[in-house]
């Protein structure tokens, strides 16, 4: 009962929150020192996750083969012709094509129209964006990722995003990152708990994720799954399936997949397999072998930080040798957390005042100076970027220019989907609602 009258307590701090309409940002702090914080280190998940000792091999009726001079690349019944020294038509599927022209790498495509689903074809470049991409691994690209991707609620503490999720992909989102909570038979994106941010069911979410990948036939989009509740993966088959995505599921070739193991972009476009999906504890790849464990196939830096040097070392999975960090795809955590002690509660929230910064290209404590930093450590840039806010930075959009560099492309510099307001920082005024909230606490635990 202490728990439900807090979490009342919470929601009604964002319930008086979102009932504000000013955006003056004047107040917001800057220093924290203002601010008692925690130094006790953030708290890691710990549910179980496979440790694959040795490498299976899955069956794959599907053969995809290439040449390199005046290839065929057959998957199915979609074929890709490849040419001459002047043109290189790389991709069809979905009744369209790309060519490239005289080796310039300016992609042009036809329209098309999906012959399964009747949806009108959108994007006019292929492989995610960048044509360079097409024959690039699939475990060679640095993507954006949007943390906490679903949790759009202006001046909600736990908010992550501005945008909604066609938006973000729009924008250029390439993985979405999510939290689940399973209740009463029902799969729901919470955080933390449900009382305090629903954005409602991952079937809702994913149904709309399906209907902008109809559109744009020649992306590969990434989901992972936050498994909150650590419940058995079956769970999530039904909201996946029922949202219209299983015949785009990508399946791997082998458990657990290293970096040269996975295919290029084109590979998987081809095959129409571009859905990848990552769960990070309770995964089970004998069963489910497209759901896959996060931890035996990625490592990720650590968790929900607060340290401004975002160090590039491996904190999840633990104990993983060096050489087999070397040969996992890894995420670069760099979605900066302010952790506040307030009385008896310990609260992590985005540090939505320094979001210049921190979604930066350059600078201490900036995206580019991190990834710069991982990949000078790892010899190779991070696969993902996990970031909140992403459409915040100076300019706006700034994150897909640190991807860009990554991957030795050029931005266009177009970006992003209109917010309604730029997220507030931590003001006096919120600190200080959150104060009263933790002192009401602290007398609800003392009755109880």
């Amino acid at each position: 009962m202490r728990w439900s009258l807090l979490i009342a307590c919470l929601a009604g701090l964002t319930v008086a929150q979102d009932s504000s309409s000013t955006t003056d940002t004047t107040n917001t702090i800057t220093d924290v020192s203002t601010v008692e914080t925690v130094t006790t280190p953030v708290p890691v998940p710990s549910g179980t996750y496979e440790d694959v000792s040795t490498t299976i091999t899955l069956g794959d009726s599907t053969v995809i083969t290439t040449t390199h001079s005046n290839a065929t690349m057959t998957s199915g019944n979609q074929t890709v012709l490849s040419t001459t020294t002047d043109s290189i038509t790389l991709l069809t599927g979905g009744g369209g094509t790309t060519t490239l022209g005289n080796n310039s790498m300016n992609a042009t495509a036809t329209t098309a129209t999906n012959t399964a689903t009747k949806t009108p074809v959108v994007n006019t470049r292929p492989c995610n964006g960048y044509p360079e991409f097409c024959t690039k691994k699939y475990s060679n690209i640095t993507m954006v990722t949007a943390h906490n991707s679903p949790f759009v609620r202006q001046n909600n503490v736990a908010a992550n995003q501005a945008l909604d999720v066609t938006s973000q992909l729009n924008d250029g989102i390439r993985m979405l990152q999510f939290q689940t909570h399973y209740e009463n038979g029902t799969m729901y994106l919470c955080h933390t708990t449900c009382q305090l941010l629903n954005s409602g069911t991952l079937e809702a979410y994913l149904t709309q994720v399906n209907s902008w990948m109809r559109k744009n036939p020649y992306d590969v989009v990434t989901f992972m799954i936050g498994n909150y509740d650590y419940v058995s993966p079956e769970n999530f088959t039904t909201p996946i399936y029922n949202a219209g995505l299983k015949d785009l599921i990508y399946t791997p070739t082998k458990v657990p997949m290293a970096l040269n193991d996975w295919p290029t972009l084109s590979d998987m476009i081809l095959r129409g397999k571009r859905a990848v999906f990552f769960m990070d504890y309770q995964a089970n790849q004998t069963a489910l072998p497209w759901l896959m464990d996060e931890f035996s196939q990625m490592w990720e830096t650590p968790f929900s930080p607060t340290d401004k040097n975002f160090p590039c070392t491996a904190q999840r999975p633990p104990g993983l040798s060096e050489q087999d960090a070397k040969n996992r795809l890894y995420m670069a955590n760099h979605n900066l957390n302010l952790q506040l002690n307030l009385g008896a509660l310990s609260l992590l929230i985005p540090n939505t005042a320094e979001l210049n910064v921190t979604n930066g290209v350059s600078g201490e404590g900036s995206l580019g100076w991190m990834a710069e930093n991982c990949t000078k450590k790892w010899d190779r840039p991070p696969n993902f970027l996990l970031v909140d806010y992403y459409n915040y930075g100076t300019p706006n959009g700034t994150v897909f220019e640190v991807a860009a560099d990554m991957n030795n492309v050029t931005w266009d510099g177009k970006c992003c989907g209109k917010a309604s307001a730029a997220p507030r920082g931590v003001s006096v005024a919120s600190v200080s609602s959150l104060l009263l909230v933790a002192v009401g606490v602290q007398m609800i635990m003392s009755v109880f």
